[in-house]
């Protein structure tokens, strides 16, 4: 009997350790996840705010005559195909995130384009609902740019903790595969200017 109950007792102890391993890792792995799912919230909130204020912006330039209207086109269709692109944060892609960042890219252009052409518009230059709004669109690109790096900083824990070893083991079983990090596109490094000479 006494035989018997060493290797149980050796058994019940390695399976109690084994039961703990695999409860820490799994509680570690789900707050780190959702750590990076809220910051990717974040992020989208940021780009929430631009798009708001870019569909003010607009109505404030339509106010000016014989306003281009093909550049104001490229901007409420570019804003439109930007709000159009959702992403689940429990389960972000590469593929996600290129169509997520090529849409957001391509409202940028669009913006940096209108912007140029304001030049030409004394009266919108004047403007003091679009000089506010201008202005909080260049503090609103800081604050993707700001909600974009910390969303990599919580992903890069949540990806370290299920792929070292012996986390590795249980990541696949308890099914945490690894979260993909905030890309710029390519040329897309730096925020669209949106900033104007008034001294002309």
């Amino acid at each position: 009997m006494k035989k018997l109950l060493i290797p149980l007792i050796v058994l019940a102890v390695i399976g109690f350790g084994i039961y703990n391993w695999a409860v820490g890792f799994n509680n570690t792995a789900v707050n780190l996840r959702e750590t990076a799912t809220k910051t990717w919230g974040d992020v989208e909130n940021a780009y929430q705010r631009r798009n708001d204020l870019i569909g003010n912006l607009v109505k404030t330039v339509q106010g000016a005559a014989d306003f281009e209207k093909g550049t104001l086109k490229e901007v409420i269709e570019a804003r439109a195909k930007a709000t159009a692109v959702n992403i689940d944060p429990s389960n972000i892609t590469p593929e996600q995130l290129a169509k997520f960042n090529k849409a957001q890219s391509g409202l940028s252009g669009a913006l940096s384009k209108l912007m140029v052409v304001v030049e030409r518009y004394p009266e919108l230059k004047a403007n003091q609902n679009f000089l506010e709004l201008q202005s909080q669109i260049e503090g609103t690109e800081n604050r993707i740019n700001v909600a974009r790096n910390r969303f990599n900083q919580a992903v890069e824990p949540y990806n370290k903790h299920i792929k070292t070893f012996p986390n590795s083991l249980l990541a696949g079983w308890f099914k945490f595969s690894p979260m993909d990090y905030f890309k710029a596109a390519e040329g897309a490094d730096k925020a669209p200017e949106v900033k104007f000479d008034f001294k002309k």
